[in-house]
């Protein structure tokens, strides 16, 4: 099977995970290639994510790392097993790469924790609140795209609906305000914020104006717990599109941010009430 060209973030991963167990334990490729009865080159691909890699050569491959069980093992197999079509993989070639990254995220997470500044979080967005952000890019997109990602963004809600997970969204009350498509759009947006702040595994909290400083306040924050900790991601957003992070001391910063971010914002019950509050002048 030829090298893929363009392999997931997920694969990627997996290839990283590899990588880091040979490092771990200073085993070399050339020691790795002869154990699973490959080449050199192949070695290099499934680091890279570029090569997939079999249930019975993962085993090998961790034998010769000295790493033999454990849940982190079974994850990373249960990841070599997964080879199934998604819904998402029908929008590649029709919107960016990293954009349908998230939806396999999401899709493959254990939990989820988002915090957002400027905008309501995409898995709690309206139609036409969606419709709105995507308008706003610069440069702008052809209507035709903005209809696409509007479109991939709301089948996206589907991971809270059909694969229900812990899914907590600090939204600051700046997003709460900002009247992305004007007052209507707002107002039935924080509508249905409400409604979802109800649905069961879904936290809303809310982080109000009063609150001088919080950590993280100048990006946005969206971490996937994986079955365990050493796979979990955390995806940002930047102005080229989203990217991934992962590393212990990347993690460790976000995870210490989520923690110091849930101490100061308000709980779900005064978050819905804040949030009332706001929709009384939404049309105002």
């Amino acid at each position: 099977m030829p090298p893929r060209l363009s392999p997931t973030v997920r694969q990627q991963r997996l290839g990283i995970e590899l990588r880091k167990m040979r490092e771990r334990v200073g085993v070399t490729p050339k020691t790795l290639a002869a154990a699973l009865g490959t080449d050199l080159p192949k070695i290099s691909q499934m680091e890279n994510g570029k090569s997939g890699i079999s249930a019975d050569r993962l085993r090998a491959w961790a034998r010769t790392c000295g790493s033999t069980e454990g849940r982190y093992l079974d994850a990373l197999l249960a990841m070599t097993q997964d080879r199934r079509k998604y819904w998402w993989d029908g929008y590649r070639g029709r919107i960016p790469s990293g954009i349908i990254d998230i939806a396999e995220m999401e899709h493959h997470a254990e939990s989820l924790t988002i915090l957002h500044t400027s905008f309501i979080p995409g898995l709690l967005q309206t139609s036409a609140y969606a419709n709105a952000v995507f308008a706003r890019l610069r440069p702008p997109l052809p209507r035709h795209e903005t209809d696409v990602r509007t479109a991939f963004r709301i089948q996206r809600q589907r991971v809270l609906v059909e694969r229900p997970k812990p899914y907590t969204a600090f939204v600051h009350e700046s997003a709460l305000r900002m009247q992305f498509g004007g007052p209507a759009v707002l107002h039935d947006q924080l509508r249905s914020l409400l409604e979802d702040s109800e649905r069961p595994g879904v936290e809303i909290r809310a982080i109000p104006f009063s609150v001088d400083t919080f950590p993280g306040s100048g990006e946005s924050m969206y971490l996937a717990c994986g079955p365990v900790p050493e796979l979990d991601t955390v995806q940002i957003d930047l102005s080229q599109g989203p990217k991934f992070v992962h590393s212990e001391a990347d993690l460790r910063t976000y995870r210490e941010i989520k923690t110091e971010t849930a101490a100061i914002a308000l709980g779900p019950d005064e978050s819905r009430e804040f949030i009332r509050t706001i929709l009384k002048t939404a049309l105002s």
